[in-house]
């Protein structure tokens, strides 16, 4: 089989297409045939070795697959695996977490629990364009102390919700995941362009806050507060964040840059009994991780989290030999998600 690996951490230029073997299945575990494998910052980061040792090449045993999340078929069960039949289309998360066995490859394989079923008229695009941005969305948007610990239609009910960054992977997401479970949701964003995606996603107000004040315009869309922040750039934005939480509100962290020290007002926080929420995908507990998958498979199979530009999230596509320039796309900032063709199936 063709895999992409790299063995010391680096730039894109580390990673090498090579020829494999077809991994073989142990008990527990599902092989399965990947047809589109998508590119997260967490993928090019752990590529560089950004969680470790930054800016210094190191060696990585065994060589490492890239990727955490895609989609395609079963292609063989291991031993006691019985939630798959051979030929059952999935999504997979979490493939490359502490493992070698990423999605840049025609074949992964991994524990049955990292493998979900892709409901019937789901496409491979996208089933890989789930795993983190999703997970992390839902993660988010369950974080409230007073909200639902998996969502569903009609959950989020009377909550107002607010999504920095509504143009990014996870921004996307939590637009899409939010509004399919009845919230309203306003969010932010860079330009007009960015708004336009926002608003395909499903955004009911778009706030551009390079030429709007965000805190005057949410306090007049949402007079009493709002519910939920999801917010993926705390140093810039946890001022304004606590300024527009309403009492008893969660602000819920995903940090996709590298601001280790975030200045929180304390005693405006204290007035508004707010909690403060960070958000790591991987390390989230098995009740919440179940919760969330099943959320995100059921808000696919209702057409909630499609995407491409009609859905407000551009799709650039590359080939597996290509993946260097893939990893290379999303380090450089690519709008919408970017993904990889591994095999049509």
């Amino acid at each position: 089989m063709k895999a992409v690996v790299y063995s010391r951490t680096g730039g894109p230029d580390v990673l090498q297409l090579v020829d494999r073997e077809v991994p073989l299945v142990e008990a527990g575990e599902v092989r399965v045939r990947i047809a589109v494998s998508g590119v997260n910052p967490t993928d090019w980061k752990s590529r560089a070795g950004a969680t470790a040792n930054a800016g210094e090449s190191t060696e990585v045993d065994p060589e490492q697959v890239p990727n955490q999340d895609g989609a395609g078929v079963v292609d063989d069960i291991g031993l006691g695996v019985t939630r798959f039949a051979i030929g059952d289309r999935v999504w997979v998360r979490d493939a490359a977490f502490q493992r070698p066995t990423g999605t840049a490859a025609e074949y992964t394989v991994l524990p049955d629990h990292l493998v979900n079923p892709l409901p019937d008229g789901v496409s491979f695009d996208i089933g890989a364009s789930l795993g983190i941005p999703a997970l992390t969305a839902h993660r988010a948007l369950t974080a409230r102390e007073a909200g639902p610990a998996r969502l569903s239609p009609g959950s989020l009910v009377g909550t107002t919700v607010l999504v920095a960054g509504g143009a990014g992977a996870v921004g996307h997401a939590a637009i899409q995941l939010a509004v399919w479970a009845g919230a309203t949701v306003i969010t932010t964003v860079s330009s007009p362009e960015k708004a336009a995606l926002a608003a395909a996603a499903g955004a009911q107000h778009v706030v551009n806050y390079r030429s709007e004040d965000v805190v005057e315009r949410v306090q007049q869309l949402a007079p009493h507060g709002v519910e939920v922040v999801v917010e993926v750039n705390p140093l810039q934005n946890i001022a304004d964040d606590i300024a527009v939480i309403a009492r008893g509100g969660t602000i819920a962290i995903y940090v996709s840059g590298e601001p280790d020290e975030v200045p929180i007002p304390a005693r405006a926080s204290m007035t508004k009994n707010v909690r403060v929420q960070f958000v790591l995908t991987y390390t989230t507990s098995e009740v919440e991780k179940g919760n969330a998958v099943a959320a995100v498979t059921a808000a696919a199979a209702a057409g909630a989290l499609d995407v491409g530009d009609e859905s407000g999230l551009p799709l650039t596509r590359f080939t597996l030999a290509d993946t260097a320039d893939a990893h290379a796309a999303v380090e450089g900032g690519a709008v919408g998600k970017v993904l990889i063709d591994v095999a049509s199936l």
